[in-house]
């Protein structure tokens, strides 16, 4: 794997989630759960800025970002544009964070232990993109499902 991999991975998903958010009819759609549906769009949403932000922003890039994990799954009725906005910083702080690295990092230990053992770099940044991706998947369920 090497990072301009990586980088388009992100910037395709990261869009795919502007592309989303952005297609839901009604706006208060993004907050609605039905069923056993428990998380909504923008909460996973929230929850998709945090986690590359503590991870990639903060733990790769020392960005200086504090992540509230807990309010990316309390808070509610963030507007649509804000949502949009946060995507679209995350997208450039990945490609700020992740241009200033080189393929070598991939094989170094990933700083702070995520997973409570050590993992490379690489591995860590491909369970990231399958996390991204993960959770786009189900944004685009529920929209399908709150909204036809």
């Amino acid at each position: 794997m090497k990072l301009d991999i990586v980088k388009k991975i992100f910037d395709l998903n990261l869009d795919k989630l502007k592309q989303e958010i952005e297609s839901y009819h009604d706006e208060a759609n993004l907050w609605a759960l039905r069923g056993d549906v428990k998380n909504c769009a923008g909460n996973l949403c929230l929850h998709l800025v945090g986690n590359l932000n503590h991870f990639i922003g903060a733990g790769l890039g020392n960005t200086g970002y504090v992540r509230q994990r807990d309010k990316e799954f309390s808070d509610k009725d963030v507007p649509r544009a804000e949502l949009v906005a946060m995507v679209e910083a995350t997208k450039e702080m990945l490609q700020e964070v992740l241009s200033n690295l080189n393929d070598d990092v991939l094989d170094e230990t990933f700083p702070n232990s995520p997973f409570g053992h050590e993992v490379t770099i690489g591995y860590f940044l491909a369970h990231l993109t399958n996390h991204l991706t993960y959770h786009l998947g189900q944004i685009n369920y529920h929209r399908r499902l709150i909204e036809y």
